[in-house]
């Protein structure tokens, strides 16, 4: 068995996962890709090109090395050979406890405390009740399920919204086009954590913000892309939305020039809510690895169609 592995230009990267993966398989022959290098049987990929998987006549299965896979979607795909998503990889906990932090930031008022730090003024503001500050969660997959029931143990009212219909003891659930507005009426707060797909690409925009109370506030921890960027400044600044957490935007690294970095009301992170961990990831990919091998089936393949 034959495993290549990469991650666009990041050799070290890749290299890295080459070891774990001998580790995990001792009996694989594991490498990172070159080109023109002999077909392999399955590929462990993040950002990978196009050269690579058009030189792949042989593989059974290709593991995307994360949860999003809006990158991999672009290349030309093979109908033959599914695409594996991660599922957790130790991602599921790193988001639920960024999650966790920027809703209780705001729930808390800490910005409005750091203000009045840097002016030397002592005044506790009056407390908040967690009953009028609602969670939505845009998107209700592997990661969306355990913020959802993490913030739902915080004490909050916790609502979540996907394309399908799903089911939860303790969280309210909406489903499909026709109940996304009645989902951002009773949310004020608003995560996002959808996949990019074609219809979840600026799905942050004014039109949705109109339905979210006065005062909301933005988490996107999905993709830049689910974010109007001018959409939000206008909202900010009437105050229609009362600040936002961005964890991800439509150019990364944001340049030092974005007015997202001036604006008080915008707090930014690069990129870090949740990392794929590669011991745990490994673990996953060899025994989903292990089951194709024996001609069972695995979960987290992707729907070419629904984009996830």
């Amino acid at each position: 068995m034959h495993i290549i592995c990469q991650f666009g230009d990041d050799y070290a990267l890749a290299s890295h996962w080459v070891t774990c993966l001998k580790q995990q398989l001792p009996g694989a022959k594991v490498s990172v890709w070159q080109p023109h290098m002999p077909p392999a049987d399955f590929a462990i990929v993040w950002n990978p090109s196009q050269e690579m998987l058009d030189q792949q006549i042989s593989l059974k299965a290709i593991f995307n090395a994360g949860a999003g896979v809006d990158a991999i979607r672009q290349l030309r795909l093979s109908e033959d050979i599914p695409v594996i998503r991660l599922e957790d990889a130790g991602m599921a906990e790193q988001m639920s406890d960024y999650i966790s932090h920027a809703v209780l930031h705001h729930y808390r008022e800490m910005d409005e405390y750091a203000v009045q730090s840097e002016k030397k003024i002592w005044q506790v503001r009056s407390p908040r009740n967690k009953n009028e500050y609602s969670v939505g969660i845009l998107g209700f997959g592997v990661l969306g399920q355990a913020v959802a029931e993490r913030i739902h143990a915080l004490g909050f009212r916790v609502n979540a919204w996907s394309r399908t219909p799903h089911s939860s003891r303790n969280i309210t659930l909406y489903s499909g086009d026709s109940r996304l507005n009645d989902f951002l009426s009773a949310s004020r707060i608003l995560v996002c954590l959808l996949p990019l797909t074609p219809s979840t690409r600026g799905i942050l925009c004014t039109a949705h913000f109109h339905w979210l109370p006065d005062g909301a506030y933005i988490i996107n921890a999905g993709r830049g892309e689910h974010l109007v960027n001018d959409d939000l400044l206008q909202a900010l600044d009437s105050g229609k939305i009362a600040g936002a957490t961005l964890d991800v935007v439509g150019q990364e690294p944001l340049p030092s020039y974005h007015p997202f970095w001036q604006h008080h009301k915008i707090r930014i992170t690069p990129h870090i809510s949740a990392a794929t961990l590669p011991a745990v990831a490994v673990r996953q990919i060899s025994e989903k690895i292990t089951a194709i091998l024996a001609g069972a089936g695995v979960s987290g393949r992707l729907d070419m169609c629904n984009g996830y």
